[in-house]
């Protein structure tokens, strides 16, 4: 089978990249020329150099593939200039599918985000039939990300085959930009997570999300249009750090910190480092906005209809601190203890 895949570079991308090489997939990659290509090494796959704003170029390289799998996308949670996120994440996919679409592409996988689900400020628990809207949509990652899985949703409604899948929080190794999530490890590990605040996330293997992806190549599997939530455990921000601290033998901090004094930081890091220092803050007002709600989801739609696997976190937590210490993100830890 003839895979086009984009975001192969990312960490999630990888993943699904390896995952279906390893199945026997003959994979067409895309990436930029300013990609950073260290997640491919030794990956026996095709490159194509294009970018999702100039889809015309990419005609030729869609010809003849049997699958899509859409992985790219602009995650951040502080841009600069919001127009740019949006031209990535909702018209790249939008052309992507149309594109798709006049080659008879004939399957074409989505990866959206669990951020695009209803979730409430009490941590009830909800799945891909909990009411949502736009307008709650936090930020402009997860607005361009609601608006592109609208996208998706309306070429299926028009007949063209599109799974929709939905990661939760993925965690584990190769996370080489890192993510947001990465950047959680990586400051615990190097003792800059004094504190946290009342949150929570689903934690993902990464491995289960790639594989989930490759297995919804088949066409018999799910249904078009509809979303599938793949993840795992639920669990506090404190929980999550008292887990790394079991793994990696550091301590975990104990300090909790309201939510005002949470923005009032964000807020003078996205003024000082953001707009005067021209970097990316540590902590953003749209972070601390999204914590008010605890970000937890059931995976049973997928487990039911995809196979998808939901497993214990902690192997995973482990490969990513793993790999973030072996690859000089953090020191090398003096021990790892057993959870």
């Amino acid at each position: 089978m003839k895979v086009f895949l984009t975001g192969a570079t990312g960490f999630v991308g990888s993943h699904v990249a390896r995952e279906a090489a390893a199945r026997g997939a003959d994979l067409r990659l895309l990436v930029r020329r300013t990609s950073n290509l260290t997640n491919l090494e030794g990956l026996n796959a095709e490159t194509v150099i294009g970018d999702l704003l100039a889809t015309e170029s990419l005609r030729t390289a869609l010809r003849g593939c049997h699958a899509v799998l859409h992985v790219a996308a602009d995650y951040r949670l502080w841009v600069r200039d919001p127009d740019a996120m949006y031209l990535s994440n909702v018209e790249g996919t939008r052309a992507l599918l149309r594109l798709a679409r006049e080659e008879s592409v004939p399957r074409f996988i989505y990866t959206s985000s669990v951020a695009t689900m209803g979730f409430r400020t009490d941590g009830t628990i909800v799945d891909e039939s909990t009411p949502v809207s736009l307008r709650d949509m936090v930020g402009h990652y997860k607005r361009s990300k609601f608006m592109a899985e609208q996208v998706a949703i309306e070429a299926a409604q028009a007949g063209q085959s599109v799974l929709i899948l939905n990661p939760t929080t993925p965690i584990g190794s190769s996370d080489v930009k890192p993510t947001p999530t990465g950047r959680i490890v990586v400051d615990f590990l190097n003792r800059r997570f004094p504190a946290y605040i009342d949150t929570g996330l689903n934690l993902v293997d990464v491995r289960e999300v790639a594989r989930t992806h490759v297995d919804g190549l088949n066409p018999d599997l799910g249904h078009s249009g509809e979303r599938y939530i793949l993840g795992g455990e639920n669990l506090t921000l404190r929980q999550i750090l008292d887990k790394m601290s079991a793994i990696a033998g550091l301590p975990s901090p104990t300090a909790k910190v309201p939510f005002a004094i949470a923005a009032g930081y964000a807020f003078f890091e996205e003024l000082i480092a953001g707009r005067i220092l021209g970097r990316e803050p540590r902590a953003t007002l749209e972070e601390v906005r999204m914590g008010r709600k605890k970000m937890f989801a059931s995976s049973a739609k997928a487990e039911r209809e995809l196979g998808f696997r939901n497993v214990p976190v902690y192997q995973a937590l482990r490969s990513a601190i793993d790999w973030f210490c072996a690859h000089g993100y953090a020191p090398a830890l003096p021990r790892v203890t057993v959870a």
